[in-house]
């Protein structure tokens, strides 16, 4: 049984609408349970070439995927305007949002129903270190920070 995201009650898994409280509910966020490292593919590419910090996806569909992180903000989310599109029903339309302001880039939770997870602990805001996991959904995806692969200082 999945739970309508509105009033909470169960409903049966695929129903369009809440028996209780009539709310649509074709297109929501599925529910999920973080998963750990279990089965993460190795990270071994060459980043030299980025000069800007890199989501490289290890886990979940799409792996080895690159996301580079060249705005000062960015949107993470299963809407396909997003910046990052993570096309998983375990991922809100809007899920989360990336800040790149100077030396510093935070990931920072957009009111998602499944949660965002930086090293495996859910957050609210986080600011990300360089080998720092971000879970978003089914994704896992590491962070490389472009000073440590070789691309240009931050400023």
């Amino acid at each position: 049984m999945d739970r309508c995201p509105v009033c909470g009650v169960e409903t049966p898994v695929g129903s369009a609408f809440c028996p209780a409280c009539g709310v649509d509910l074709d297109g929501t966020t599925a529910a999920f349970e973080a998963i750990a490292d279990a089965g993460e593919a190795p990270c071994e590419e060459d980043l030299s070439v980025a000069d800007v910090p890199v989501l490289v996806v290890r886990g979940g569909m799409e792996v080895g995927e690159r996301f580079y992180l060249d705005r000062s903000a960015l949107t993470l989310g299963r809407d396909p305007s997003c910046d990052v599109f993570l096309n998983d029903v375990t991922v809100s339309r809007l899920h989360a949002r990336l800040a790149v302001q100077g030396s510093s880039v935070t990931v920072e939770d957009a009111g998602s129903l499944n949660g965002t997870y930086v090293n495996d602990a859910i957050v609210a805001r986080a600011e990300l270190h360089n080998g720092d996991t971000v879970q978003i959904g089914r994704f896992r995806m590491v962070f490389l920070d472009r000073e440590v692969h070789g691309g240009s200082s931050r400023s």
